[in-house]
């Protein structure tokens, strides 16, 4: 098979995975309140806003992983094509 489609689908793929944990943080974060100021009365809400936290701690090294991936990929494809062009120009 030849390079340029392995190459556009491994990219795909990537950036489709970082797409997906992007929207499911997004998703764990809507509900997440910034700073509230709770008593006792309230210790359900702290619970879940601690559940929330820990479950977006968890996700947040898999997105940066696959956002430096797509980030590498992208340069890779910019540089293959850009050699092309340089070439295409000196010849």
């Amino acid at each position: 098979m030849n390079l340029v489609p392995m190459m556009w689908i491994a990219w795909a793929a990537v950036a489709l995975v970082t797409a997906c944990l992007y929207a499911y943080r997004t998703s764990l974060t809507r509900d997440e309140e910034g700073q509230i100021f709770l008593d006792d009365a309230f210790n359900h809400e702290k619970a879940a806003q601690e559940q929330i936290v820990a479950k977006v701690n968890r996700v947040e090294p898999a997105v940066r992983v696959c956002l430096g991936l797509t980030v590498l990929m992208t340069l890779l494809v910019i540089v293959y094509y850009g050699w092309g062009a340089a070439k295409a120009i000196m010849y």
